[in-house]
């Protein structure tokens, strides 16, 4: 009825879905096109540096996200266990894991995809250090089964596997069906926020050309005036003189002479219908609610408690995409300790009674500024 084991042998799972060739450790060219490109990554950072909002919603998630403690099912683990994600070293410069977190959750959001590295002390009698690898460095590939990614490190003498893997930590967010390739958060915004920077840009040069006020002086000469170049240049010296001064200057001159401002009758489009428009398609792709990241749009205090409990759900999924690294980094330290139980992630309360409140609130005072200044005009047309 079943096959006996072989002695010796390992029990690798076999997926049926997938090709052979695709279940071997070499299949690396056939499928480089599936491998997120430096390209892409540098897209993505320039977008958060182009984009405000973007990078605003990313770091609100990672604020909003929380911290967070550890629980075994022993006491003196569950000590030893905290007081690592407490002190233990994160990167060069921070101390405890959820720095490291946080670091960890942001490479997800934006490239959809996190290594890192556990360092361990001389004696290997515990965890160091924690490294959150820059993805330049490293690739994540698959190896001998697609349930099994490898990380390849980028040397100087090619691409080759890590030697310890069971030291590295990697993650995809929103993993793509048959790759080993995640997806950022971002992926299909670069055309909206190419958008949103052509207005902006159509904006700033409207402003340019018609904000910064310049004046045309034209001199019509009576019939039978000459009309000298020398008479030109005189109120044209003078015009200078009365445009740069100090203080407020007259210009006096003598004949016909009209000035009129250089594109007084063109008006500025206006941008806030587009504008609004594709802040909202950025807004839904991000899941972050508007009030969040300081816009004030039109909503009731029943739309702000909905979309607060919908971004609660967001964060709940960010946090179970980071909690397998966390698990995996505490247990490796609780294991070279000595301790073989399992580890959970016990993560704060999500409120944002506060925030609603606070945003609610600025809501509010927007309206009663703008009902005064309506009834104000509505005082000086009378």
């Amino acid at each position: 009825m079943f096959g006996r084991k072989k002695r010796g042998g390992t029990s690798k799972p076999l997926v049926q879905t997938v090709p052979k060739n695709k279940q071997q450790v070499g299949f690396l060219g056939a499928a480089a096109t599936e491998y997120q490109s430096r390209a892409e990554r540098a897209l993505y950072e320039s977008m958060r540096e182009a984009v405000p909002i973007i990078d605003a919603a990313v770091e609100k998630i990672i604020r909003l996200i929380g911290s967070f403690k550890v629980e075994t099912d022993n006491r003196d683990s569950s000590h030893i266990a905290n007081e690592f994600v407490k002190n233990v070293q994160s990167n060069g410069t921070a101390l405890g894991l959820n720095s490291f977190a946080y670091s960890y959750l942001d490479s997800l959001l934006t490239y959809g995809e996190a290594v890192g590295e556990m360092i361990l002390d001389r004696g290997r009698t515990g965890v160091a250090a924690v490294y959150n690898a820059s993805l330049n460095d490293v690739e994540i590939r698959s190896g001998g089964s697609p349930l099994s990614p490898v990380v390849y490190l980028n040397d100087s003498d090619g691409v080759k596997p890590v030697k310890n893997q069971s030291l590295v930590i990697c993650s995809l967010l929103n993993q793509k069906p048959g790759m080993v390739r995640g997806k950022s958060l971002i992926s299909g915004l670069p055309f909206m926020s190419e958008v949103l920077l052509k207005i902006f840009g159509s904006v700033k040069n409207n402003w340019e050309r018609v904000g910064d006020v310049r004046f045309a002086v034209t001199y019509n000469p009576d019939d039978g005036e000459t009309f000298s170049e020398e008479s030109a240049r005189q109120i044209a010296d003078e015009w200078k003189k009365a445009i740069r001064s100090d203080s407020v200057c007259d210009f006096v001159s003598v004949g016909n002479v009209s000035i009129k401002a250089i594109g007084a009758d063109a008006e500025i489009p206006d941008c806030e219908v587009p504008l609004r428009a594709v802040l909202e398609q950025i807004l839904s792709k991000l899941g972050i609610p508007p009030f969040l990241l300081g816009i004030s749009w039109s909503s009731t205090e029943r739309m702000s408690e909905q979309q607060a409990d919908i971004l609660t759900s967001e964060l709940e999924y960010y946090r179970a995409a980071v909690e397998p690294a966390i698990r995996k980094i505490v247990g490796l330290h609780l294991r070279l300790n000595g301790y073989t139980c399992g580890v959970r992630v016990v993560w704060d309360d999500i409120n944002l009674q506060d925030t609603v409140e606070l945003s609610q609130a600025r809501l509010n005072n927007a309206r009663a500024m703008q009902i005064e200044k309506e009834i104000g005009w509505e005082v000086d047309d009378d």
